[in-house]
């Protein structure tokens, strides 16, 4: 023990105050003494961290303007830049077209810009294809022509094509009409192709030549006849009127211009730009007019009710949107009164809506509607259609008498079913055995019935793929009856189904079960098939056999198979003519057309139903934006795409514009 000197009681005293010191140091920084062997940690700074992601942010921002700057000056150095046109070679032909045809028309044989360049000439001396009409059909065709396979001519009243699903959402404004069309002259450069502005209105199949009505600068019209080495029609169709008086006072949706009536009679968006100049009176505009204070409560009810008259897609998406539009629209910026008092109204013919589809989706789609307040009168006719009222019958359920009720409206849109477009008409009557009132009867290969083989196509609304077993039935029975013995085993009844199947397609899912079939009707059981046996289960597969649907599906469809059709053809004849061969023929390069169907869709207000055959998708935002999403990816260009996306943003951006509008007004 040492002893208690001076000396050492300082000693102690520096050691005590040592560890006293320590002591306070370690519990006042952590618990735990770390590692020896560990680094020391740095402290987080929160304000580093979110100045590194600013500066990121800046970084990018700024690298974007600077390529957006970059982008729009090439844009800028390529689009402006000088070029000059020195001589452009016109043939004489051109300017001073030759007469001939049955009328002693002028004959466009060398379009004006033929000799531009050495590609147009080349191009000139291939075969003409001639396509009238700018629709689903007519685009599918030119997605699928390959260059330099024809001298390609589009005929169109139209100088642009249209992507008519959205037309309803254009009608209301959800979607601006710029995108939703496309110049058919910017689709046509791709093949080198020529665009003439005019309506068909004759045929003449002997010389193979198109007569087309044109208008001059001053609206008079002037007739030239167009010739064809081969004809595509996809002109579509009319609306069908039924025999209903007063249909002049109907609004359709088939076309741009109906779109802006539309939304001019409801909306009144766009006097500034188009009402006033074209001598549109403004009072048309309905919500306007109800706003009035000198209104009478009666006027404002009839002001402010829409009637729709058909409940197939367009008329539903129709009322759909302007229901959307009543609800998100009208609330904010029109008085409140105006909400109150609009009734939009359904009168469908059958006993559903949406009868096309699934009966699973025509329920969904009724109930949405019942819950949104649309009226939805089934099992009605149209009587009459006034300029302020519409007239329609129904049965009553108990009498069973015929009742008659009136709408009062200012609104009337009429969607109940396609009519024959005039041009198609005059090819039907052109050929004995067109006999069908809606549409002109093709073959398997799209080929028009009569016309001479290989020449002329039709495609989409203005066309119907035969459906008839009994007009072959001589034909069939020939090829099948390999004995001659006048009766058909079931081998050869086998042979005669494969021969149905190629002639007609959509006959194939009622061909499944041969043998039940060849015994249900070998009454006789003696393991053949008579002539009187035959025609009976000819008949009954006939029956079952529908025509496909006048959809942008099956024109699409159709027009891209008749485009590749076309392309084969012309690669295959090049090589015949090589050869000194006869030109090959439709069976030779392809098979009949066989439709694919990829389902049916329709907006019902916030909401979308699809039908996927066996399988349905109703309501919720899934489908909502799977509808958008199938829309977006069908349009005709990277513009459009572009367009219509910007559309609905703007659409998003108005409604919470408007949300914030009411909330500061609360």
């Amino acid at each position: 023990m040492l002893p208690l000197r001076p000396a050492n009681l300082a000693g102690l005293a520096r050691l005590s105050t040592r560890n006293r010191t320590s002591f306070h140091r370690f519990s006042s920084t952590q618990a735990v003494p770390p590692p020896a062997s560990s680094a020391p940690r740095r402290p987080f700074h929160r304000a580093r961290l979110v100045a590194r992601y600013t500066g990121y942010a800046a970084l990018s921002t700024a690298v974007g303007i600077v390529v957006l700057t970059a982008g729009i000056f090439i844009h800028d150095v390529f689009t402006y830049s000088e070029r000059h046109l020195d001589r452009v070679p016109v043939s004489p032909l051109a300017l001073k077209p030759e007469r001939g045809g049955p009328k002693n028309l002028p004959i466009a044989r060398v379009q004006v810009d033929d000799e531009e360049d050495e590609e147009n000439a080349r191009l000139a001396e291939k075969p003409k294809l001639v396509i009238v009409g700018g629709g689903w059909g007519a685009m599918g065709v030119l997605k699928t022509l390959h260059v330099g396979d024809y001298h390609v001519t589009v005929i169109s009243s139209e100088t642009f094509t249209t992507f008519t699903p959205l037309l309803p959402s254009a009608a209301v404004g959800t979607v601006q009409v710029r995108s939703l069309i496309e110049p058919i002259r910017k689709i046509i450069a791709r093949l080198r192709g020529h665009f003439v502005q005019g309506k068909a209105v004759d045929l003449v199949m002997s010389e193979r030549l198109i007569e087309v009505e044109t208008k001059a600068s001053d609206g008079s019209t002037t007739n030239i006849y167009i010739p064809y080495d081969k004809l595509v029609i996809a002109v579509g169709s009319t609306s069908s009127t039924h025999g209903v008086p007063g249909l002049d006072n109907c609004f359709q949706l088939k076309t741009i211009a109906d779109a802006q009536a539309i939304r001019r009679r409801v909306m009144g968006e766009l006097f500034l730009t188009y009402g006033y100049a074209s001598g549109i009176n403004p009072t048309t505009d309905n919500f306007e007019m109800a706003s009035l204070p000198t209104v009478t409560p009666e006027e404002r009810k009839r002001l402010l009710s829409f009637v729709v008259c058909g409940g197939g897609p367009t008329g539903i998406e129709t009322a759909a949107e302007l229901d959307d539009f009543c609800k998100e629209d009208i609330m904010n910026y029109f008085p409140k009164i105006c909400r109150k008092e609009v009734s939009i109204h359904v009168v469908q013919s059958r006993e559903h809506i949406l009868n096309t589809y699934s009966e699973a989706i025509s329920q969904y789609a009724e109930k949405k509607f019942n819950r949104d307040g649309v009226d939805l009168i089934t099992s009605a006719r149209v009587a009459e259609v006034t300029k302020d009222s519409v007239t329609y019958t129904t049965k009553d359920p108990i009498t069973r008498k015929t009742v008659t009720n009136t709408i009062p409206t200012n609104f009337v849109l009429w969607s109940t079913g396609i009519a024959m477009n005039p041009f198609a008409k005059r090819v039907t009557d052109l050929l004995p055995n067109q006999v069908h009132k809606k549409a002109i009867v093709v073959d398997a290969h799209l080929r028009v019935k009569g016309a001479p083989l290989g020449e002329v196509y039709a495609v989409g609304d203005n066309a119907t793929m035969e459906t008839s077993l009994l007009s072959h039935f001589m034909e069939l029975v020939d090829d099948a009856d390999k004995d001659k013995n006048g009766k058909i085993d079931f081998e050869e009844w086998k042979s005669m189904v494969s021969r149905i199947k190629s002639r007609i397609p959509m006959a194939e899912d009622h061909l499944v079960e041969l043998r039940a079939l060849f015994d249900k009707y070998d009454t006789d059981k003696d393991n053949n098939l008579s002539l009187n046996e035959l025609v009976p289960l000819l008949q009954d597969v006939e029956k079952r056999i529908t025509a496909l649907p006048a959809t942008a599906q099956v024109a699409s469809q159709q027009g891209k198979y008749i485009g590749k059709k076309l392309h084969k053809l012309a690669r295959h004849a090049q090589s015949a003519a090589l050869k000194d061969a006869p030109a090959p023929t439709d069976e030779a390069v392809s098979g009949p057309f066989r439709y694919l169907h990829l389902g049916s869709l329709a907006y019902i207000g916030n909401a979308a139903v699809f039908d996927l055959g066996g399988h349905s998708l109703m309501g919720g935002l899934a489908a909502m934006y799977a509808w958008r999403s199938i829309y977006w990816n069908e349009q005709v260009s990277t513009r459009t795409r572009g367009l219509l996306m910007a559309d609905w943003i703007v659409r998003c951006v108005c409604w919470f514009d408007s949300v914030l509008l009411v909330t500061r007004l609360i």
